[in-house]
């Protein structure tokens, strides 16, 4: 048979073998070399001292079973009668005892008396145990008369020896009565006692690993810890930290390039490094001996990195939130730690004493005289050698095992556990703002440092806000390219090209490439930062921080400072303003919209404002009880002051005389009952508006005929009844607003208002217009939507001025014709009122479009085609045509 044919035929029985291996379920020896490389994920918590006292638990366990299997297969005692000497006999054992001799004729009387005179009891003994000191023969009837020669013929040939005659099963017996009398119980039962000691040491150890209520917490942490440790986010802010900003990071970076295939800087999974620390499925494998090279070659992570980053973050806060409120876990390691120490001392302290207690010779008095003849018997415990060299083994063990327990015991209680500081890792990176935590979470950092402490430094990275910002920044602007803020920008209502953005992690750095921008809107960006490269939006003027404490760069600042013009910010709280806001002397409008009075803020309050030189428009929007006293740093030079203030009623006015400059005032919302006397110095005063109060009586705006430049006056959304007479002292009014009150009528001093331009009495109770409303020559607005008038007066197309008519929601049967008169009227409402028609004059109202023309659709049928035609001429496509 050929070589070949013959490795064929092999190959195929090593197949086979193989198969009939795998089909008895056995494990191939791949798979139990593999089982080396299973190991508890929580090893890493498990300090040198925890570690070195499993192997003595270990040591100890084999120390017991080894005992408990040699006392298992091995005899137990032996045990002999003690012979009495011939001499120590006739002297001490009176006649007739049953103490048994060596010499023949005490022998044979001895048979004698089993013969004449035993009891029944003996009788029924056996024939075994009626003579013990003679051969099993001497009990038959034909040994009886020659026993005493053939006793004497032995006796001869074997003078040195002497003999029990004890049957077999006697010595059986006597050596199992004598185990449970004459052998200590503690050479007994020492090798069991070893084992429930060594068990309970070792559930001691590992408890807090299987307890439920810490166990959850533990394997949660190493989870967390293991992500952490082999995360790219992990290498890489640690090594651009640590040299940011400096020549070799930057060498470094561009190096990176270059550097050999096994220096990891990706997650790649499918490719991991022999250095590079990774996550098995068996379990979490670190490897510390090994480091990883740490070069920033990243600029940015790709995505797949980045949200795993983030999601770690997530889990560190509140695995941080969930295990800080508590110390349980130490408190269960201290406790075991005590019990351990507890059960060394009981076990040292009485297992000393039973030290000697294990002997090779014993003696053992059975008291079964009746059944063997003998008193006395002396035992050897064939164990006793070994069994004491093995407690002695384990005693010096568990004083090992002991002076562990107490070193850990003084490591608990020589630190605070339930402090961790990560004060060096601060001093190493550039996160200085990593914060030191309590209970079972820095009893965990604790234990691990116990293992490595490189675990603890790339853990913190995680708990920084510095890092967790940094790595959003880079998603951010990994997301937010220029092309895509392009997108976003838009028009305004004043024709400005304006970006909101809204909610985003950060500032996309690509924002301040658009230099073209007015108008940058930044709301809900908790970790806002302005850098320096906003210097390049030459054209921005208005910003606009909603819930957005942004943190500016001196350069930015300055930047800021010389060419912001319009700032709104709206808070929470008022510590949420930035310090910067300020500091910006070229402000000139400045919007705050937030809680300025509450509890918290009593004793904060805005910041002085003085330095805001040339701040001329006040918007506060907020819960004031009276005019925040710094306001009065920018009185002289403020033009407009609005305070809205939510239904809060301010309650202290007297600091608005200070603003002397003051040309427009809004008091909005704040409850006032009556018009406020500090505004009647207000001597530069044009416009006031008092809306959204609970006035009632105006009676004291005949004071306003002081105010010689006041011009237009809102009342609007108040309770006021009626309009005194006075007001016709106010001779520069222009615009009178007293829509939304419970007016019934219009005082006839209204209308000698001369310069009034614009009238507003919409949603009141108004029945009637009165005729002396042609006396305002010089009104172009008229508001009367909302009422119960009925009849237009004529006099009201002698105010030939009128631009817009709102008679719309009231009572009106017919329009007349002298509507016609009204040249200039390019916006007219009459819906909502009882009008059959509308007449045909309305085409002599050449500034009047359709579009603004608001009535019903009906209503705009019964108009003459050329009027229809006329009125249509701002749609592209004339009415007629769709005829």
């Amino acid at each position: 048979m050929c070589p070949k044919s013959q490795e064929e035929d092999e190959r195929r029985k090593t197949s086979a073998g193989g198969r009939r291996v795998a089909d008895l379920g056995m494990f191939t020896l791949a798979e139990v070399a593999s089982l080396n490389d299973i190991q508890p994920t929580y090893r890493i918590l498990k300090p040198w001292w925890d570690v070195f006292m499993d192997y003595l638990a270990v040591v100890m366990l084999m120390v017991a079973i080894f005992a408990g299997t040699m006392q298992l297969t091995k005899d137990q005692v032996v045990c002999l009668p003690v012979l009495p000497s011939p001499i120590n006999s006739k002297a001490h054992t009176p006649p007739g005892s049953a103490d048994v001799t060596t010499h023949i004729p005490r022998a044979e009387s001895a048979t004698e008396q089993g013969r004449d005179g035993r009891t029944a009891k003996e009788i029924s003994f056996g024939a075994a145990a009626v003579t013990p000191d003679m051969p099993l023969r001497a009990t038959h009837p034909h040994a009886d008369a020659t026993a005493p020669g053939q006793e004497a013929k032995k006796e001869k040939k074997d003078p040195a020896g002497r003999k029990t005659n004890l049957d077999f099963q006697q010595y059986v017996f006597i050596n199992q009565m004598c185990y449970h009398l004459a052998l200590p119980w503690y050479s007994k039962y020492f090798p069991y006692l070893a084992l429930i000691h060594t068990i309970i040491l070792m559930v001691s150890s590992n408890f807090w690993f299987k307890y439920p209520k810490t166990c959850s917490k533990v394997e949660h942490f190493v989870s967390i810890l293991g992500k952490c440790f082999e995360s790219p986010w992990t290498t890489k802010a640690l090594s651009e930290t640590a040299c940011e900003d400096s020549e070799e990071n930057k060498q470094r970076m561009a190096g990176a390039q270059t550097l050999p295939k096994h220096v990891s800087t990706s997650s790649d999974e499918g490719s991991p490094s022999a250095s590079t620390p990774m996550i098995s499925k068996a379990g979490l494998k670190f490897s510390a001996e090994k480091p990883v090279i740490e070069v920033p070659s990243m600029t940015i992570l790709d995505k797949k990195d980045g949200e795993q980053a983030k999601a770690l973050f997530e889990k560190v806060r509140k695995f941080r939130a969930h295990v800080e409120d508590s110390d349980l876990i130490y408190k269960l390691y201290v406790v075991q730690t005590v019990v351990k120490t507890a059960k060394f001392i009981f076990i040292l302290c009485y297992t000393a004493n039973f030290v000697n207690a294990i002997s090779f010779e014993h003696v053992c008095k059975p008291e079964v005289e009746h059944l063997t003849g003998y008193e006395e018997f002396e035992c050897t415990h064939n164990m006793a050698y070994m069994l004491k060299k093995l407690l002695v083994s384990y005693i010096s063990i568990i004083c090992v095992y002991g002076s562990i327990c107490l070193y850990t015991l003084f490591w608990l209680f020589r630190i605070p556990l339930k402090e961790y500081s990560f004060e060096k890792v601060r001093e190493e990176s550039s996160f200085s703002d990593i914060p030191d935590v309590k209970n079972d979470f820095a009893f965990l950092l604790h234990m691990v440092d116990q293992y490595d402490q490189l675990y603890s430094k790339r853990f913190g990275v995680f708990l920084s806000e510095v890092s967790e910002n940094k790595l959003r920044e880079i998603s951010l602007n990994h997301e937010w390219t220029f092309e895509k803020l392009r997108q976003h920008v838009s028009r305004n209502a004043q024709d400005k090209q304006e970006l909101h953005l809204f909610m985003l992690s950060g500032v996309p750095d690509a924002v301040f490439d658009l230099t073209d921008l007015d108008v940058l809107k930044l709301e809900l960006i908790p970790e806002a930062k302005i850098p320096a490269k906003i210097s390049q939006m030459t054209n921005l003027q208005e910003l606009h921080l909603c819930h957005c404490p942004a943190k500016v760069e001196q350069t930015a600042f300055s930047f800021l400072r010389d060419h912001l013009r319009c700032l709104h910010v709206k808070f929470t709280d008022v510590a949420e303003i930035p310090a910067w806001v300020y500091l910006l002397k070229n402000l000139r409008e400045l919007y705050l919209i937030g809680n300025l009075n509450s509890e918290n803020n009593k004793m904060i309050g805005l910041e002085s404002l003085r330095e805001l030189r040339h701040l001329k428009i006040l918007h506060v929007k907020s819960n004031l009880t009276k005019v925040p006293s710094n306001i009065t740093d920018v009185a002289p030079h403020l033009t407009k002051l609005v305070i809205h203030n939510d239904g809060t009623k301010l309650l202290v006015l007297n600091s608005l005389k200070k603003m002397m400059n003051v040309a427009e005032l809004e008091l909005q919302s704040c409850e006032l009952e009556r018009i406020p006397h500090a505004i009647f110095s207000l001597s530069n005063l044009q416009e006031l508006d008092l809306k959204s109060n609970n006035i009632r009586t105006i009676e004291e705006i005949i004071s306003f005929q002081h105010l010689k430049r006041l011009t237009c006056l809102k009342l609007w959304h108040n309770k006021i009844v009626t309009i005194p007479p006075s007001i016709t002292h106010v001779k520069n009014l222009e615009s009178l607003y007293f829509s939304n009150n419970k007016l019934e009528s219009l005082p006839v001093a209204v209308f000698s208002l001369q310069k009034l331009r614009c009238l507003d009495v919409s949603y009141n109770n108004i029945s009637m217009i009165p005729v002396e409303i042609g006396l305002l020559q010089n009104l172009q607005h008229l508001h009367v939507t909302g009422n119960k008038v009925d009849v237009l007066p004529k006099q009201l197309f002698k105010c030939v001025k009128l631009r817009t008519l709102n008679l719309g929601q009231n009572c009106i049967t017919s329009l007349p014709e002298k509507i016609g008169q009204l040249s200039q009227l390019t916006q007219l409402e009459l819906k909502g009122n009882c009008l059959d028609r509308l007449p045909a004059q309305l085409g002599q109202c050449r500034l009047l479009k359709k579009s603004g023309l608001v009535v019903e659709d009906h209503l705009f049928d019964t108009l003459p085609l050329e009027v229809k035609e006329a009125l249509n001429q701002d749609i592209n496509v004339p009415f007629a045509n769709g005829i």
